[in-house]
């Protein structure tokens, strides 16, 4: 599965928006976005998974396509918003009935249906993604407490001589 990501949607859905538009909290915010995702989704889907996000708040001289997290992140051309530039990827998507979509935007998930892509609300999203890492953590947290203890080093001199006995039949 692919992932494309209108970056500041999920930003705002995932409550990791910043109150200012400072530059440097943004730059944050994106960092802060780009390890929600890291943490969240699985190594394999993070290195198809695209985030976009329009130009008009790109760092200055930072190159328009930048890799962090396993994540590609992507500036949207400054003539063109994020809304067009995922339009566009998901034209050129080779496989697009694996594709997911994340963007509250309605023309982004019209052009993703129309290539039977999914289409997903941000809001949606997040929550799902949430929702799935929490269940993951307390199935990983259940499986921790199943573990067996280690035995004391008596116990399994115990069990070795029980063993090594040769029994009476």
């Amino acid at each position: 599965m692919s992932l494309l990501i209108d970056g500041y949607n999920l930003l705002h859905a995932a409550g990791i928006f910043p109150p200012d538009n400072a530059a440097g909290t943004l730059a944050n915010a994106r960092a802060a976005l780009v390890d929600f995702l890291s943490r969240s989704l699985a190594p394999e889907v993070l290195q198809r998974t695209i985030v976009v996000f329009d130009a008009r708040h790109a760092p200055p001289g930072l190159p328009c396509i930048v890799e962090r997290g396993g994540v590609t992140m992507l500036f949207a051309p400054r003539h063109q918003s994020a809304d067009e530039t995922l339009a566009e990827l998901i034209q050129q998507d080779h496989s697009p009935r694996h594709l997911t979509v994340v963007s509250s935007d309605h023309q982004v998930q019209r052009a993703a249906k129309r290539r039977r892509a999914r289409a997903v609300d941000s809001d949606r999203w997040a929550h799902e993604i949430q929702h799935a890492k929490q269940a993951a953590d307390a199935d990983s947290a259940g499986a921790e407490s199943l573990k067996p203890e280690l035995l004391t080093e008596g116990e399994v001199a115990y069990w070795v001589e029980r063993f090594q006995r040769p029994r009476d039949d």
